[in-house]
């Protein structure tokens, strides 16, 4: 690791912090048992039926509870190791590969890709839910490939660059906030008939809270990508036509660094929607495209840490 020359305590506990968590999550990858992720979203569930009315209201109460809980939580453990420089990175840490998820992510695609490589279309089907919600019963192999890249493109900014940014801006606190936004938008911030108004605040939070880690993860995909120009034509040409301010962001500049076309017809839980083509000059996805963007995926994960840590130093010093 770099000397943070004229770094301060904080910028020295996020940089070896961060790198340790994301070390664990290289090494380890999400727990499979026990994860803390997975003991939020049982809490949220609960506040959930306690509070769920067809009302938003109700639904930017949901999200206050469980979003500021976890806020509160970080701000009380990082107080608790404040006077310890080595538990504030060991907290630090273990937040960060509480979090992340690239590991995990790229493990899950490659899985689905090798089932297609084999010629295994049936169990690349019974996998592809573990990346993303959409139906995969009528995907062909390069539409299940063309699923995968997708959910790796917009997966990087949601459970690792968004991450790394706001544990760079806010700390531990900062990082279980991130995470506990996200988690709530993925439980109820769909546009389905229970959760079109309970769940509109929680999505419409995770667009203001994932709008800097997809920018910066598209800029990241321009630089490391390897198609630079046609990353950056996708991104100007195509991001705003996506249904999501940020996922579009990170899908077009994928879809230009990878020289592939991405969007179009998708079906989700019986619903079909028709999303735009993203980079048109692009190729239809291919199989071998899974591994391209989960080693893209990695290379964007650690560039993000870099641009956090430098982000961090750069303020102090200003």
């Amino acid at each position: 690791m770099f000397a943070l020359r004229g770094a301060g305590r904080a910028e020295r506990v996020y940089a070896c912090g961060a790198a340790a968590g994301l070390l664990a999550d290289l090494l380890l990858g999400d727990p499979r048992r026990g994860h803390p992720v997975a003991g939020f979203g049982r809490a949220a569930g609960a506040v959930e039926r306690l509070l769920w009315r067809d009302h938003r209201g109700w639904g930017a109460l949901h999200t206050a509870v469980c979003a500021g809980g976890a806020t509160a939580v970080g701000l009380a453990a990082a107080h608790a190791v404040r006077r310890s420089p080595a538990a504030s990175v060991a907290l630090t840490a273990a937040a960060t590969w509480a979090v992340v998820g690239g590991t995990s992510l790229g493990r899950e695609a490659r899985a689905v890709g090798s089932a297609l490589e084999a010629g295994d279309v049936a169990l690349a089907r019974e996998l592809l839910p573990r990346l993303c919600g959409r139906d995969p019963a009528g995907l062909d192999a390069d539409g299940i490939a063309r699923g995968v890249v997708e959910s790796v493109a917009e997966n990087t900014s949601d459970a690792v660059v968004g991450a790394l940014v706001w544990g760079a801006v806010g700390g531990v606190p900062g990082l279980l906030a991130f995470r506990a936004v996200n988690t709530l938008d993925a439980m109820v911030g769909h546009k389905s008939a229970r959760y079109r108004r309970f769940g509109w605040a929680s999505a419409r939070l995770d667009d203001v809270a994932g709008w800097p880690g997809a920018r910066l993860t598209g800029a990241l995909a321009v630089l490391a990508g390897g198609r630079p120009r046609a990353a950056v034509r996708a991104w100007r040409a195509d991001a705003h036509r996506h249904p999501s301010p940020n996922a579009g962001v990170v899908e077009a500049s994928f879809a230009g660094a990878l020289g592939v076309r991405l969007g179009g017809t998708l079906s989700y839980g019986g619903r079909v929607e028709h999303r735009p083509v993203l980079n048109a000059p692009g190729r239809a996805v291919e199989v071998r495209d899974v591994e391209r963007a989960a080693r893209l995926s990695r290379r964007i994960g650690l560039a993000a840490w870099g641009v956090c840590v430098g982000g961090r130093l750069l303020w102090r010093l200003r």
